[in-house]
């Protein structure tokens, strides 16, 4: 199950406390001091895992508590660390501090390998071998451990991906991810076959690849969270580049094109700056006939009204499938150089 949200509360591990403790041997009837510093509270970290895609184990699992310190002892001895605890996130995950004052962002994990400490284990009292001074040889007192508070985070998942795939309901986008990449998508002839999205890797050569991301279809007010609304449109954010799939036998594809960018607008305005292209899909369910015709006059609308230039594709029959491929590719190249 593909869960991209969860609020978990985690506490790392307070600090033992200092002893009091005095030499006691045989032949030593008033020894010094020997009491022991405490050990110091367990860390909680978080790092990006590559083998992890999705937030499951947090919505099932709200609460991680790291080791507390163990207290100092005599003879001098530092009582144990806690045990650290590490948080293993899906690459795109973002982590968010709630408090009364609001919402602050933490920490982003984008890097494989990447640890980023969360709440650092508090650090152990001081045993009463510390405060031993000419003046007073037997102290006997020592200070406790530091008490770490409990935290609230909020884990957003975002996915990451170099091209997402936008369009409406049933425009054939799982159609084309799967023709593109190894990816499985359902796919099936009715609207929000996708209900959750899906990654594909696109191999372009043999060692040269882009991966993209099928999100399930927006419909007119999304960004107010109709239909799947908001849930979903976050996931491309992070894209590189936007592959805008529009069906060819809509009733008006370049006031389709509009509602789709200003929904990603609206919910966005960043996400409206990025570089993108157009693609008219499902030509195999045009006679061959008219589709010179329609193509025609469809890509003068968009360069006379939107000053843009659609390509045609289809993914049943191949048409355009590998120009569309190294065009995407060579949008994702020209924003690395």
């Amino acid at each position: 199950m593909f869960i991209d949200y969860a609020r978990i509360k985690i506490k790392a591990g307070d600090g033992g406390d200092g002893a009091v403790s005095f030499r006691r041997e045989k032949f030593i009837p008033k020894g010094g001091p020997d009491g022991g510093d405490g050990g110091r509270g367990g860390d909680i970290g978080a790092v990006g895992d590559t083998n992890v895609n999705t937030l499951l184990d947090y919505r099932n699992n709200r609460t991680f508590h790291a080791e507390n310190g163990k207290p100092g002892a005599g003879a001098r001895k530092t009582g144990a660390s806690g045990e650290d605890i590490t948080l293993r996130l899906p690459l795109g995950t973002e982590i968010f501090q709630i408090s009364e004052d609001g919402r602050r962002k933490l920490a982003d994990i984008t890097e494989p390998g990447e640890m980023i400490i969360l709440s650092k284990g508090g650090h152990g009292g001081k045993g009463n071998i510390n405060f031993a001074t000419p003046t007073n040889q037997a102290p006997r007192h020592a200070t406790p451990g530091r008490k770490i508070p409990e935290m609230e985070l909020e884990l957003v998942l975002k996915l990451m991906a170099d091209v997402g795939l936008v369009g409406f309901p049933n425009a054939g986008k799982s159609t084309l991810l799967s023709v593109l990449s190894a990816a499985r998508p359902k796919i099936a002839d009715y609207e929000f076959t996708t209900l959750e999205p899906m990654l594909g890797v696109v191999r372009v050569g043999d060692y040269q690849s882009f991966v993209m991301a099928d999100i399930p279809g927006i419909i007119e007010g999304a960004h107010l969270g109709k239909g799947l609304g908001t849930q979903f449109l976050r996931h491309i954010q992070r894209t590189s580049v936007l592959l805008f799939l529009i069906d060819i036998s809509t009733p008006d594809p370049v006031e389709a094109y509009r509602t789709l960018r200003n929904e990603l607008h609206t919910y966005d305005t960043y996400m409206d700056r990025k570089p993108h292209l157009i693609a008219l899909s499902k030509t195999d369910s045009i006679p061959d006939e008219e589709l010179f015709a329609l193509f025609a006059r469809i890509s003068e609308r968009f360069g006379n009204e939107c000053n843009e230039t659609p390509m045609a594709l289809s993914s049943v029959s191949g048409h355009n499938i590998t120009e569309l491929k190294y065009r995407l590719f060579k949008s994702i190249k020209a924003l690395a150089d």
